[in-house]
């Protein structure tokens, strides 16, 4: 890569890849994305156990879905992400809105209200995934597939079966064109049968169900979206073999030592390590773990995010209390749970924000 003295760039420029993988039932889509480089899966759907990868604690939230990844565009402790899938993502973003603004669902927003809603707040998390990308690390995002019925506005009564990712319901609803818009490459994959004869009358063809390929398609047309910016084959063999020289050039980057994280095959625990209870070090080197007083009967999405933000009862208490919703000595468990949905959870950020303030300056 050339830069000319007008500031121009020339040449090449070695990025992180940003990928929608999305397909039939039982085509492989997380086995597939499990051989992209040095993977760490946010199982949203919670359908990688058979999987020997690495994988962060199932989100139970939109925050903390969002919380994991800033995390990993911190810590960097991978070369790729990957969110599986984006469609169950999508149904935490909606009850998120549906808990904050107190609705049964989208639709009870009025005039695609809802749908708007919900865009900008995938517009924030594209932007969030987009940051992900520009610190060196590939962005992965497994989708489901459906079938929408797709008609020929200028032929009366033409129409044609077509392949969308699984992404809302309504034709308000401009989730998946943001998605296809923020990704360099799209993959459809599908079953292809090869068809080897015509039957005794020469009229219908017959299928060989031997030669029943995976295949993934990387162009878009008439019955499938699909898109590529590097000049792939219209069709490829499902395997990972024919897209990895997308990724040699990719830019590696520090990693930490060590992946606190869950696997799914069992590690050794290490052996105990011994040490002088007389030595006194620097205190502050070490993590937190003074118990938290985290109610076993809470929700347990709000349980996730006491613990990962250090949060106790008392905290969420005196909290609540100073914005007199509920006197300071009622268990949050006794809060009603519109309140605890649609205040502490969906509205987390604003409430730990609260209570940090609480924290720094007691005696205000």
């Amino acid at each position: 890569m050339i830069t000319n003295t007008a500031g121009l760039v020339r040449g090449k420029q070695k990025k992180a890849k940003k990928v929608v993988i999305y397909g039939v039932e039982g085509i492989g889509k997380s086995t597939f994305a499990a051989q992209f480089p040095d993977p760490i899966f946010i199982d949203v759907e919670g359908g990688t156990s058979a999987l020997d990868v690495d994988r962060l604690p199932t989100p139970t939230s939109w925050t903390l879905l969002c919380e994991n990844i800033e995390q990993e565009r911190q810590l960097k402790r991978c070369k790729t992400l990957v969110i599986d899938t984006i469609d169950w993502a999508e149904r935490m973003c909606i009850a998120e809105l549906c808990a904050k603004y107190k609705k049964t669902g989208i639709e009870e927003f009025g005039y695609g209200n809802g749908w708007q809603y919900e865009k900008e707040k995938f517009d924030k998390f594209l932007d969030l995934l987009q940051e992900v990308v520009d610190s060196g690390i590939n962005v992965v995002l497994i989708a489901h597939a459906k079938i929408k019925k797709f008609d020929q506005p200028e032929e009366m009564g033409a129409g044609y079966d077509r392949w969308e990712l699984k992404l809302g319901d309504k034709t308000t609803n401009k989730i998946a064109p943001i998605v296809k818009e923020w990704a360099d490459i799209v993959l459809f994959l599908n079953f292809k049968t090869e068809v080897i004869a015509l039957d005794k009358d020469g009229k219908k063809l017959k299928a060989n169900n031997n030669e029943c390929k995976r295949v993934m398609y990387t162009t878009r047309r008439a019955c499938w979206d699909a898109k590529n910016r590097f000049g792939l084959p219209d069709e490829l063999p499902l395997e990972y073999k024919y897209i990895a020289h997308l990724f040699e050039d990719t830019p590696t980057e520090t990693k930490v030592p060590e992946r606190v994280i869950e696997r799914t095959v069992e590690q050794p625990a290490p052996a105990p390590v011994q040490t002088d209870v007389n030595v006194v070090g620097d205190l502050s080197d070490f993590e937190d773990v003074t118990p938290l007083n985290i109610p076993e009967e809470l929700p347990k999405a709000l349980k996730d995010l006491m613990q990962e933000y250090r949060v106790s009862e008392e905290d969420i208490r005196l909290a609540v209390s100073l914005k007199g919703y509920y006197p300071q000595d009622m268990p949050v468990s006794r809060y009603d749970e519109r309140f605890i949905s649609g205040v502490l959870i969906a509205c987390w950020n604003d409430v730990y924000k609260m209570i940090k303030e609480n924290q720094e300056n007691p005696f205000d």
